[in-house]
């Protein structure tokens, strides 16, 4: 029976060191909540770190006991791993560059050594634990290695990634040192999640800029997989927030607050100390508000939680000093003796006491400067029952994108939150209740665990969309099959596309000529006398006979104009006419004066719009608008529009590569045939092919027509060698 397979860097229980022992301490985030329903579940697991440096094999096992119970299994992580890993290439490298904070991020190769081995033993770990037919879900920024690092232990698992922190922009991933290996980590997953469709639009870019693969509908192919990248915005245990909220012990607190308070209104801030959070720039939007307004003065109160982090780090400490010490100037400054404009706390509460707070504050300021969602702005819109209450909301935080009707400001405009707060207490009731209602109807909906199941489905889906419709993998027993067929048949025939196919792609095209390995290859297959070889290529036919005309083997040349069997002339495979290219060359030249990099490939009888080398994401809109424009000029003409891999071409319609083909298969009837291509232009070859053909596609596409895949021009080559 299949299971699925929980990772993350923390477990949902704690283990902490006391003076008599170890204990365990459940965890209150909102994703050991939401997953709890998932990894409880008979057989499922949940891998991770259980958050402390364990010394002896005793405690490793004592630990490995405790949690087995709860269906928990831990990584151990030794001292140095947990500096260079957790506290180094995680949380000083990745987590300010995610957060658009790049001038605290550190650059150390140890580091990201120590994270490399960290994913490696994380891998490790859920290896022994996974079976074929397992589906893991691994969590968030420390563990992007790890989807690359099962895919390749276990090609045909079912993985899904999650990052529960912004994805940043395209010019901040390139300062990374290690950009493309994180990316290509993150791409061994089946589907990738994120909290918005802004990340998830900046994680295709970057895919696009720097490892150049192409995304539609945000499916990513890869060369060797699709991809699928989706917004997942996660929520949380709403009815648990509500039950909370009315519980009889924040009712309790919330008392003893509004007795110490006395009339004095409230506005909350919640927080953990980190610079992304934006809290010492509401404080002095705080402190403009009573400025600006005198008359809110002894009339309301900010009450500031700030929850202990890594504040031995040096932005941290820094940041600490910095929020301490504006409190303290601005309660010096403001405080009478009946009143205190700011009660800061730097401590925790418990759930039922952060209840009691949410009923209590009429305003919540939730203004991150960078947040991945942010489940406080959630936690307090599910705690009014009443219906009260204004929620003040960063632009830059993932939970904006869906609490439209929270007051969503700008974070750097101290003078936008200090309005934005006096909004808020002069709101009238019915509004604050029309907004309210709207926000807890959406939150209550898209609850944790409405995500956590959307997830698992979607991952399912996408899964089985792989198998329905994905060409088959050339495994070694369909190649040993094939080999037989090979050996048995008379008569062979091998269509054989060039670019993509028998060599890379280069962004100049006349650069990729043959090698000398390829050469001799072709060489050989063409000097077995059952064999017909033939190239069959969108390259012009005097770029072929250059490159490859002293060989015995045939050519088609411009997609099926030109053909040329071994030994003889070329020949038009019928009469065409080429003064059609007089009105759609400026077309094209206007599109390369529009996009630096791209160039026009001239053809005795068609003509190609390349854009390889042009900017990744302006070469694809180009070749969209492009695209529409020619189709629409040769709707009512005998041209075609043809897309490839990186250029547009046009020709006369009704000659392609599946046409040409077919006159071989009719003039030579093989026994055998093998047709290998990589692109859109190659599916006519694939259609004209008889169905005991071997149609084999380079890369992947869930279009494609072939029978079978491979992942590569290497593979290619591997495959055309084993049949020597």
């Amino acid at each position: 029976m299949s299971r699925t397979i929980i990772v993350s860097n923390r477990l949902p229980t704690k283990v902490l060191r006391t003076e008599e022992s170890l204990t365990f301490q459940p965890s209150e985030g909102g994703l050991a909540t939401g997953l709890g329903s998932i990894y409880r579940q008979q057989g499922n697991v949940w891998v991770g770190w259980p958050g402390l440096f364990v010394e002896d094999a005793s405690e490793e096992e004592y630990v490995r006991e405790q949690l087995r119970d709860d269906s928990m299994v831990p990584v151990f992580l030794t001292e140095p791993e947990i500096r260079d890993f957790y506290e180094g290439f995680s949380n000083s490298t990745l987590w300010p560059t995610f957060h658009y904070f790049s001038q605290y991020a550190t650059y150390e190769q140890s580091h990201w050594e120590a994270y490399v081995a960290v994913n490696e033993k994380f891998c490790q770990a859920v290896l022994a634990l996974a079976g074929p037919e397992d589906t893991i879900w691994v969590h968030d920024y420390q563990l992007l290695l790890l989807p690359a690092m099962l895919r390749q232990a276990r090609p045909e698992a079912t993985i899904g990634f999650f990052l529960h922190i912004p994805f940043p922009s395209y010019e901040l991933i390139r300062v990374l040192p290690w950009r493309k290996e994180l990316l290509e980590g993150m791409l061994g997953a089946d589907l990738l999640g994120f909290h918005t469709f802004g990340y998830m639009r900046h994680f295709l870019s970057a895919v696009s800029q720097l490892l150049g693969f192409s995304s539609q509908n945000g499916q990513i192919e890869t060369g060797a997989r699709t991809v699928l990248v989706d917004a997942f915005p996660m929520g949380i245990d709403y009815e648990r927030y509500v039950q909370a909220a009315a519980s009889a012990a924040a009712v309790q607190h919330e008392a003893v607050y509004r007795e110490a308070l006395r009339e004095v209104r409230v506005i909350l801030s919640i927080d953990r100390l980190d610079y992304s959070k934006g809290i010492a720039q509401r404080l002095r939007a705080f402190e403009l508000l009573i400025q600006r307004y005198p008359e809110w003065r002894e009339q309301v109160s900010l009450i500031m939680v700030v929850v202990p982090s890594r504040d031995q780090v040096a932005q941290y400490a820094a940041l600490k000093e910095e929020i301490d010490e504006l409190v303290g100037r601005i309660n010096a400054q403001y405080r009478t003796i009946g009143w205190t404009p700011i009660h800061y706390f730097y401590r925790s509460f418990p759930l039922e006491e952060l209840a009691s707070l949410y009923r209590l504050a009429e305003v919540a300021l939730v203004t991150p400067m960078r947040d991945g969602m942010n489940l406080v702005a959630k936690e307090f819109v599910a705690s009014k029952a009443d219906g009260h209450g204004v929620l003040i909301l960063s632009e830059r935080a993932g939970a904006a994108r869906e609490l439209s009707d929270a007051l969503i400001i700008n974070p750097t405009d101290t003078g936008q939150l200090a309005e934005a707060m006096h909004d808020a207490l002069v709101m009238p009731e019915d509004e604050q209740q029309l907004r309210m209602g709207a926000m807890q109807a959406l939150v209550s909906q898209y609850n944790v665990f409405a995500w956590a199941k959307l997830f698992m489905d979607r991952l399912a889906y996408t899964k089985i969309k792989q198998h329905t419709l994905a060409t088959e993998m050339l495994t070694p027993a369909v190649l040993q099959q094939l080999r037989v067929h090979y050996q048995d048949a008379q008569q062979r025939l091998l269509l054989l596309d060039y670019d993509g196919t028998l060599a890379p792609f280069n962004t100049n095209p006349q650069r990729a000529q043959p090698d000398q390995e390829l050469r001799l290859l072709l060489q050989a297959l063409a000097d077995i006398p059952q064999n017909r070889v033939v190239i069959i290529s969108g390259r012009d036919r005097h770029t072929l006979e250059a490159w490859l005309g002293h060989l015995p083997i045939d050519f088609i040349a411009e997609h099926g104009v030109w053909l040329r069997p071994a030994g003889e002339e070329w020949q038009l495979f019928q009469t065409l006419n080429n003064e059609w290219m007089r009105d759609i060359r400026p077309i094209l030249e206007l599109y390369v004066a529009r996009t630096a990099g791209s160039f026009i490939e001239d053809k005795e009888y068609s003509l190609v719009w390349h854009y390889r080398r042009a900017d990744a994401e302006l070469g694809a809109m180009r070749a969209r608008d492009l695209l529409n424009h020619l189709t629409f000029m040769t709707s009512n003409s005998d041209l075609q529009v043809m897309e490839g891999n990186k250029v547009i071409e046009i020709k006369t319609a009704g000659i392609n590569k599946g046409s040409a083909a077919a006159r071989w298969l009719a003039t030579y009837q093989p026994g055998f045939t093998l047709a290998i291509g990589d692109d859109r232009t190659d599916e006519d070859t694939f259609r004209a092919m008889p169905p005991e053909a071997y149609t084999v596609k380079v890369g992947s596409t869930p279009r494609s027509l072939a029978r079978f895949s491979v992942a590569s021009t290497t593979d290619v080559r591997k495959l055309l060698r084993s049949l020597l």
